[in-house]
């Protein structure tokens, strides 16, 4: 099993991930991030406007990227 990292951009800040998750393959790795990042775009929606990007960097344990993904919420109202 291999170790990988999950590095979370939320808009311009980002967050390490600093202990890591083992997987057997690299379509564990693809299906874990399709898993993360909802379930942290449903906690980080923006309080103060419309627009958030999220987005999350996979490397593995030698600091190699593998895997990347990213989520957009954007917001319009259409009524004023």
């Amino acid at each position: 099993m291999t170790l990988y990292f999950f590095d979370l951009h939320i808009d311009n800040d980002v967050q390490r991930d600093e202990i890591g998750s083992r997987f057997d393959s690299l379509s564990e790795v693809r299906k874990a991030a399709q898993k993360l990042l909802p379930a942290v775009g449903y906690e980080e929606l923006p309080l103060d406007g419309d627009n958030r990007l999220l987005a999350v960097i996979v490397t593995d344990e030698s600091g190699r990227p593998v895997y990347s993904a990213t989520l957009n919420y954007a917001g319009l109202w259409l009524q004023r």
